[in-house]
């Protein structure tokens, strides 16, 4: 019945995913797309990755963009996806629930920021007690801001108010005043401070926690089982990728600035973004911490195996190729 009910979910997400990517005209061979790898992510600067594998790959790749990591995950599960990008705070959550996910390989770090106001009075993160902090729920930036607050002791019962606002409104409701401050991802902290109304209070990357760590591609422990070869090609394609668009910055910026974002203002964020691929004892650790978190502000009910999460072997296999 699970199965079932990830199928389901999963249709309607796959067949809007489809529409944005441009899937192809109704007489398309529908045996050719059969035989296509299928990797979700979204249309960021920081989840680009994906958009370079068919340079690396054997196999011809389909990339479906998506605009929340969950939808992924959904279809992930179903099938519909043979691997796809996803924050680290849905992978964890998705272990917690007993769902058969692997991370195979990092995607990117960095890229949150806290936003205030340009003419704020806000000078420290203490400050924010009593203020009013644009969120979304279950993402990697809730995690941290509710980290953020806990440090400095502000109680997101009685000190601040917490608005659910979804990423691309948050500027607009700080210029509007509905708002104090914002945590989020690039390139909206950025472009705050590109167009002259806010400033960044803080990066909230904390060294003895969570660090930097953000995203990762997962798979199913099905498709590891049977489509072991075609894993491996996936996690070789994404370190070169991920390689040359660290070596070419132009390559990965001029792709990113495709999708809608001034090339300008890319510019900006790019140095809070760290797009990646390996996977060190210091990011295990920094998830085992992010997952402890979660459970203490009440994101999970239970911490999962963190070590059992992650299936490394295509990473040193990978690494074998140099």
């Amino acid at each position: 019945m699970k199965i079932k009910k990830y199928m389901a979910m999963a249709l309607a997400v796959v067949m809007a995913a489809g529409l944005l990517a441009g899937c192809g005209s109704p007489g398309e061979d529908t045996a050719a797309k059969s035989e296509k790898v299928t990797v979700g992510t979204w249309k960021t600067a920081q989840t680009i990755t994906p958009y370079f594998y068919d340079e690396f790959m054997p196999e011809s790749v389909e990339v479906l963009p998506f605009t929340n990591p969950g939808d992924q995950k959904t279809a992930l599960l179903a099938g519909s996806l043979d691997m796809c990008g996803t924050t680290l705070v849905t992978a964890i959550t998705a272990a917690s629930k007993g769902e058969p996910v692997k991370i195979v390989t990092s995607l990117c770090n960095k890229c949150s920021a806290l936003v205030v106001d340009k003419d704020s009075g806000i000078q420290s993160e203490a400050d924010l007690k009593g203020k009013r902090i644009a969120y979304v729920p279950g993402t990697m930036h809730h995690a941290l801001l509710l980290e953020v607050l806990k440090r400095n002791g502000i109680n997101t019962d009685t000190d601040v108010e917490l608005k659910r606002i979804d990423f691309f409104d948050m500027g607009q409701a700080l210029v509007n005043g509905d708002i104090d401050a914002f945590l989020s991802g690039e390139p909206y902290p950025s472009q705050a401070v590109q167009e002259g109304y806010g400033r960044i209070l803080s990066y909230p990357y904390f060294d003895d926690s969570v660090g930097t760590i953000n995203a990762a591609m997962i798979v199913t422990e099905d498709t590891i089982k049977n489509k072991p070869e075609m894993v491996q090609d996936l996690v070789n394609a994404h370190v070169d990728a991920t390689r040359m668009l660290n070596e070419d910055r132009e390559k990965w910026l001029n792709k990113s600035a495709e999708f809608g974002t001034d090339k300008a203002l890319l510019e900006i964020s790019a140095d809070n973004i760290e797009l990646c691929s390996d996977i060190d004892d210091t990011f295990i650790q920094n998830t085992r911490n992010l997952a402890d978190c979660m459970k203490e502000l009440g994101m999970i009910d239970t911490v999962p195996d963190i070590d059992a999460i992650f299936d490394l072997s295509f990473l040193e296999q990978a690494a074998k190729r140099r």
